[in-house]
């Protein structure tokens, strides 16, 4: 039998909600039973596994990450894109790193596929379209773009630049300041 008001999407969005509360790691189908005070096979006619629940916060995050990144960059390019699409980046894995850890998680090539993962690699290209970059420099800057943000984005939310002056805000900026001047300037073979 179905607990009433128990459904698939609800129960992932509560477990995006408590990987942004515990860490994505601690997430199972044993402590969404906990939060819902249901037993564990109750969750079983909606999740399959530990597993399916992580891949499902995976796809959501992805989503949640392209649809604020579709929004930002609506009107805009060059650095002001560049800004935007950063800052989308950097705001959701402070809000949310549970989720922002989540859009990490290794899919399976089918389910990457249809996942909203190539929107955002659509979206960079979109933004590196008014650089004027040729293949394959626009592949490499797709790569480089993730690499700069999720990286800068991994080590603040460590606590990385915690400790230090200037505050990190102000080093966010000047990165991005020469991201743009970099893809201006994009070395020639």
């Amino acid at each position: 039998m179905v607990r009433a008001g128990l459904t698939t999407e609800r129960l992932v969005r509560a477990g995006a909600e408590l990987a942004d509360e515990v860490g994505f790691e601690q997430v199972t189908v044993s402590a969404l039973a906990r939060r819902f005070d249901v037993k564990v096979a109750s969750l079983y006619s909606h999740l399959k596994n530990s597993q399916d629940l992580k891949t499902r916060i995976a796809l959501l995050a992805l989503a949640e990450l392209a649809d604020r990144a579709a929004e930002a960059l609506a009107g805009r390019s060059g650095k002001d894109a560049l800004g935007a699409f950063a800052d989308v980046y950097r705001d959701y894995a402070l809000a949310h790193p549970g989720r922002y850890t989540a859009a990490r998680y290794p899919l399976d090539p089918g389910t990457a596929a249809a996942s909203a993962g190539p929107r955002h690699t659509q979206l960079t290209r979109a933004i590196l379209r008014g650089y004027d970059l040729p293949e394959p420099d626009q592949t490499h800057a797709v790569r480089l773009l993730g690499s700069v943000f999720h990286g800068y984005v991994s080590l603040e939310t460590a606590g990385g630049f915690a400790h230090s002056a200037p505050d990190s805000q102000e080093s966010w900026t000047r990165i991005v300041d020469a991201l743009d001047s970099l893809l201006r300037n994009w070395p020639t073979r």
